[in-house]
C-alpha cells in the first residue's frame, strides 16, 4: 500500500507550534491557513478556530480542538439522528455527533487523519479497505427506523474527497450532508466511478480500472445478481452528477458562492466524458464483473 504523505492532503493544521512553519508554507504548496481566535472558559487559555478548506459545497466549516463546526442546514437534523445512531452501533468510520454551540453550528468530533485534493488512482488494497468500510456503513443501518425495507443509508457522495486516510487506508466517512435512504447500489455505483472509474490515462488501461470495480463488489460481498447492475449504477450516478451540477447552472438551486458558472461548467463536462468513457469501455467492465 502506498502511504506517502506527499499523495495526500492534509485537511488541516494540527497544533498551534506549527503555525509558524506552515505559514511559510501556505503559498508553496496552494493552500490559505485562516486563525481565530476564541476564549476557552474551561482551561483560561484562548482555542484557536482553523477553517477547513476543500469542501465543495459547506462554507464556514471549522475545527477548534478536537470538534468540528459545521454551519446548521435543513439536512442537520436527519444527519445529527444518524451519527447518534451510527455512534450506538459502534461503527467508527464516522465522526460523532456533539450537539450546537453557542453560534449555534453543528457539533461533531474531530477524525485525525488526511483528505485527499482530488481523485487519483489507488492500489489494490485501499480499494478493498473501501468498499469494507461503506458496506460496514450500510450494515450499520439496514432494518432500522431510519429507513424502508431494502433500504440503508446512503452518503450519496463517498467519492475520496469524503473519506479521511490513515496512514494510507480509508478510515472514515465525512460530510453526510446528502445521505439519505436509498438502494444500496447507488453508493457502490458512485464509489465504483470516483475510486476505480476514469478516462484519464494517468489511472491506468481499463482492464486495470475494472479489476479494481471487480475486487470493490468483492470487498462489499455483492451477489452476482448486483454484480451485473454495477455498470448500469456507474452510469446512472454520473448522469445524475451532471444533473446535479446543472441546478445550480440554471438557478434551480441556491447559488454556490465559491464556485464559478465556469467550474461548475467544467465539472459537468468532464462527467459526460467519464460516462461515454464508461459507455465505451462497457463490455470490459462487464467481463470482469462475471
Amino acid at each position: 500500500m502506498a502511504t506517502s504523505s506527499c499523495r495526500f492532503y492534509h485537511r488541516i493544521v494540527t497544533y498551534t507550534c506549527l503555525h509558524g512553519i506552515l505559514a511559510f508554507l501556505a503559498p508553496l504548496v496552494g493552500f490559505t491557513i485562516f486563525v481565530v481566535s476564541h476564549h476557552d472558559s474551561s482551561c483560561g487559555k484562548k482555542a484557536e478556530e482553523e477553517i477547513l478548506l476543500g469542501g465543495r459545497l459547506t462554507t464556514g466549516v471549522v475545527r477548534l480542538g478536537d470538534t468540528v463546526r459545521r454551519p446548521v442546514s435543513s439536512s442537520s437534523p436527519f444527519v445529527a439522528r444518524l451519527l447518534t445512531h451510527l455512534a450506538k452501533r459502534g461503527f467508527e468510520g464516522a465522526p460523532r455527533y456533539l450537539g450546537r454551540d453557542e453560534h449555534n453550528r453543528d457539533i461533531l468530533s474531530y477524525i485525525h487523519g488526511w483528505v485527499l485534493a482530488s481523485f487519483q488512482q489507488f492500489e489494490h488494497d485501499q480499494i478493498w479497505c473501501a468498499g469494507q468500510l461503506l458496506q460496514r456503513f450500510h450494515a450499520a443501518t439496514a432494518g432500522t427506523d431510519l429507513v424502508n425495507q431494502g433500504q440503508v443509508i446512503c452518503h450519496h457522495d463517498p467519492g475520496p474527497n469524503n473519506v479521511v486516510f490513515q496512514e494510507g487506508t480509508p478510515r472514515a466517512f465525512i460530510d453526510f450532508d446528502m445521505a439519505g435512504p436509498a438502494d444500496p447500489l447507488e453508493d457502490i455505483g458512485y464509489m465504483a466511478w470516483t475510486w476505480c472509474v476514469s478516462s484519464r490515462p494517468d489511472r491506468g488501461p481499463c482492464e486495470f480500472q475494472a479489476e479494481q470495480v471487480r475486487l470493490l463488489s468483492d470487498a462489499y460481498r455483492l451477489t452476482v445478481d448486483d454484480r451485473r447492475k454495477i455498470v448500469d449504477a456507474i452510469m446512472t450516478q454520473q448522469e445524475r452528477n451532471v444533473h446535479f451540477w446543472r441546478t445550480y447552472l440554471s438557478g434551480e438551486a441556491t447559488p454556490l458562492n465559491s464556485l464559478s458558472r465556469e467550474t461548475i461548467q467544467h465539472r459537468i463536462d468532464w462527467t459526460r466524458r467519464e460516462r461515454a468513457y464508461t459507455r465505451t469501455n462497457r463490455p470490459v467492465f462487464e467481463r470482469a464483473l462475471t
